[in-house]
């Protein structure tokens, strides 16, 4: 298993033709699986069931990819985590699904370490939070009180993963309102720092890797 962490930001493009390459090695046993750690400058990209009507505001470049999923944001303060895994050596049945459930325990197991409690809602991919009540808001104001914390989006060719997540750590929280976050209107999105928690890049990578092993093994 090998580690990327790039320091500046990396143009979407140019990460695009990284995993495309990557997954190629790893298909023809040149290269093993990989786990890249990465900022992106500001942008939406639409998967493949986004919605023309979901992009709102096209103040930031707009990118058409093949992973699954709708609209969603990438920028400064956002980790975003591409995935590049062999399912056929990592599962004894390759389950995207699984893989997909994998992810998530994953980002809520290193969420958990930082204090927030991370879950997964029925039919939503992604991780949701709770976020902070104040006593004014009624019943129907509260049930409606969570917000996305981390999105999921993944391509599998050959069985090799690619993309991956993106954590909101301390970004721009109005640059969402250029699209419908993953086709989804009533409910927000949030970060780490919305939520009081004051974390570095650093010290998430760390509790990411540390979590690794206990969510895909130690290979």
């Amino acid at each position: 298993m090998e580690w990327k962490i790039s320091p500046e930001p990396v143009d979407y493009e140019e990460a695009l033709a990284f995993m495309d390459e990557r997954v190629a090695a790893i298909h023809e046993g040149r290269a093993g699986d990989m786990v890249w750690l990465l900022e992106h400058p500001a942008l939406y990209t639409a998967g493949t069931s986004a919605k023309d009507a979901d992009l709102l505001d096209p103040r930031f470049p707009v990118f058409k990819t093949g992973r699954g999923g709708e609209h969603t944001y990438h920028g400064p303060g956002q980790r975003v985590v591409y995935v590049m895994l062999d399912l056929k050596k990592r599962q004894k049945l390759p389950d995207i699904k699984q893989y997909v459930c994998d992810l998530e325990r994953w980002v809520i197991a290193a969420l958990k370490e930082f204090g927030i409690e991370g879950h997964c809602r029925k039919g939503q991919v992604g991780i949701w939070v709770q976020k902070p009540l104040t006593p004014t808001l009624s019943r129907g104001e509260r049930e409606n009180d969570v917000a996305k914390i981390a999105a999921i989006g993944v391509r599998v060719r050959h069985w090799i993963t690619m993309h991956g997540i993106s954590i909101n750590v301390d970004l721009e929280l109005s640059h969402y309102s250029g699209i419908v976050p993953c086709g989804i209107s009533e409910l927000g999105v949030t970060s780490m720092k919305e939520l009081g928690v004051q974390a570095s890049m650093d010290e998430l990578d760390n509790i990411l890797q540390k979590n690794w092993p206990g969510i895909f093994g130690q290979a």
